[in-house]
């Protein structure tokens, strides 16, 4: 086995890699393909959209298909077309990360990783648990994991985030942010109803575009908004850090088992600290005390809001820089590939 790998990588065909908004799959994939290539590796990246990274792209679609996001047609004309792409390829290997790509990978002339960056358990669990052992799969957290003990789990590779281009803001206001995906899993409302029980100003954003997402914001959030509690759509780039690194602490009061949330490495790279329940992989990704506070129960963050000033916003940049940069989670998924081709050969 040589040093240099020809590695393909598969994303989602929902958003452009790297994403200009919406898209923690896509910034993770963007960040792979870019240090891939920067430690000597061939890689080609199968995405929608123009190219973006450092990767050779081949495109299954010209423009990115997150206007049909919810919708089997994209997803399945995507693994159609990238089983066409891949049959011109000799790869050592191919890492999936789109949610079709576990059903394929048994029938593949190569190893295939697949990361799960969703949920492994109900209807989704079962999915990887028919797909096979052939799939060397990666959960994205130890919690991921421990969910679902009973798929063939081969390693654990924590999300990565580059905070080179992120300013962490040592000057806070008094009001507090929600960022995410509208849904009851990300609790927008009860973010609204502690800020309010604290006594303290939020600022909410996030995608609302999805019919679910749209019939979650007008009959949970949208009540709740006044004076003190304000929507102020999606937020992307510098404009998302602004809105982040500007807060006295990032309420994140969510209601399932978060498999990482790419949101807590954006807020601790802002030096803004996170409030947050011991859901998922929450306490794998904040430490309690010195990048936030972590508690079972909602109820338990509304007296730990006086105490965010606290929190030094310069801990929480180090914190991401050290545990959740790019290069650990580059090496990590090298020695994947690695141990993926070696016990292929074996």
């Amino acid at each position: 086995m040589t040093d240099r790998l020809q590695i393909v990588l598969v994303a989602p065909p929902f958003y452009e890699i790297p994403p200009t908004g919406y898209g923690g799959i896509e910034g993770v994939v963007a960040l792979l393909a870019d240090g891939l290539v920067d430690k000597g590796h061939d890689v080609t990246l199968i995405a929608a959209g123009e190219p973006g990274t450092k990767a050779i792209t081949l495109q299954t679609f010209e423009d990115p298909q997150g206007h049909r996001l919810g919708r089997a047609e994209p997803e399945l004309l995507h693994a159609a077309r990238v089983a066409g792409l891949l049959g011109d390829l000799s790869p050592d290997v191919v890492h999936d990360h789109s949610a079709v790509g576990p059903a394929f990978a048994r029938d593949r002339s190569w190893p295939t990783v697949v990361t799960s960056h969703g949920p492994a358990t109900g209807d989704w669990g079962e999915y990887l648990a028919a797909a096979g052992p052939e799939m060397y799969l990666v959960a994205i957290s130890q919690a991921q994991v421990d969910m679902a003990p009973r798929l063939p789990w081969r390693r654990v590779v924590h999300n990565a985030l580059d905070v080179s281009g992120i300013s962490c803001q040592q000057d806070k206001g008094d009001h507090l942010v929600w960022l995410g995906r509208m849904s009851p899993d990300k609790a927008a409302h009860v973010a609204i109803d502690l800020a309010r029980e604290a006594g303290r100003r939020i600022l909410l954003a996030g995608k609302v575009s999805e019919p679910d997402e749209k019939e979650y914001f007008d009959r949970e959030v949208r009540p709740r908004l006044g004076d003190d509690a304000e929507f102020v759509d999606e937020v992307a780039g510098d404009d998302k850090y602004a809105f982040l690194g500007g807060a006295a602490g990032f309420l994140f009061p969510l209601e399932w088992e978060e498999p990482f949330g790419m949101v807590l490495l954006e807020a601790m790279a802002c030096g803004t600290p996170v409030l947050s329940l011991a859901r998922g992989a929450v306490p794998e990704v904040v430490v309690d005390g010195e990048t936030g506070f972590v508690r079972r129960h909602a109820a338990d963050l509304v007296p730990l809001v006086d105490r965010l000033g606290e929190i030094d916003p310069s801990a929480c940049r180090a914190h991401v820089e050290e545990n959740f940069g790019p290069d650990r989670m580059v090496d990590g998924y090298v020695e994947g590939y690695r141990d993926c081709l070696a016990s292929t050969a074996g």
